[in-house]
């Protein structure tokens, strides 16, 4: 036995050296050192900019079309000391906050109770299927023509394009309970409602706050298609009057802004599941 154990050692010592790499880079399912994830995540965003920078600054591609990092900062400055960058935020933030919310309070509890309930997935998952397919800003018409163009058709236009993705992503949450826990709680005891919030729900509570981290990006996209048919405030507002009068630097300012935007409440997430679901984190 102990002739063998050397032997393998002795094989495993004359294996080329590119097929047992010292390197943490190229670990498969394992974390890295958090210097080197903090140095690729300072790259991911210098890399762009300074490549931004090099071809803005050769004259190949005129400022019309790529304007320099100094002049979007400047459009940036333009905006917020004139107040009509604060304006545009507050108002889109607005939309996807009651849009996005709304969505949330109805899918939430109808994929988890469609992840549970055969009955309820067999009555509810065909028309869901369906109608998911439909793009929401094609309801926009209908929304005009029935709600009008002040916010409540906009709000409506991200409750549509969320609420049937997030709800079949939470159903599907529900798929991974595992069997055992429904049946250890049967044993003790359990009641149906008890399976349900006490069970059930804690359990698909993280995939919850990963579908909404998720499905938040759509809303983004939703609010700036709905500023750009019909708004007068707003960043898709912003965008579209920047666009019509050839002013490429706020264009610019405003995409960047949205994408900040959009990052903040992704690390909002991230926070709240950390706070939030601890057990899971481990």
């Amino acid at each position: 036995m102990n002739q063998h154990v050397e032997t393998s050692n002795e094989l495993n010592s004359k294996l080329p050296q590119k097929m047992l790499p010292k390197t943490v880079f190229w670990r498969i399912a394992e974390d890295i050192p958090k210097n080197l994830a903090w140095a690729l995540m300072f790259l991911s965003i210098t890399i762009p900019i300074v490549l931004w920078s090099i071809i803005s600054s050769t004259g190949l591609i005129p400022s019309l079309f790529l304007p320099s990092p100094a002049q979007v900062w400047g459009a940036f400055e333009r905006l917020f000391a004139s107040g009509d960058l604060q304006k545009d935020i507050a108002f889109s933030l607005f939309r996807v906050v009651a849009g996005f919310s709304l969505a949330a309070l109805f899918s939430i509890p109808l994929g988890t109770l469609m992840g549970t309930f055969a009955s309820i997935r067999a009555l509810l998952e065909p028309i869901i299927g369906i109608v998911r397919y439909m793009p929401a800003p094609a309801f926009i018409p209908l929304l005009i023509l029935y709600l009008g163009l002040g916010e409540i058709p906009k709000i409506m236009l991200i409750f549509i394009g969320t609420l049937f993705f997030n709800t079949l992503m939470v159903m599907d949450a529900v798929k991974f309970v595992p069997k055992h826990l429904l049946e250890t709680t049967y044993t003790l005891g359990g009641q149906r409602k008890q399976v349900l919030l006490q069970v059930i729900f804690p359990f698909i509570l993280p995939n919850i706050i990963d579908a909404c981290r998720v499905n938040m990006a759509a809303s983004w996209n939703l609010v700036i298609v709905s500023e750009l048919v019909a708004a007068t405030e707003g960043l898709g507002r912003r965008i579209s009057v920047a666009q019509r009068y050839l002013k490429t630097d706020e264009i610019f300012a405003g995409l960047i802004v949205i994408g900040l935007i959009g990052l903040a409440i992704d690390l909002l997430f991230r926070l709240l599941l950390r706070v939030s679901c601890k057990w899971a984190m481990d």
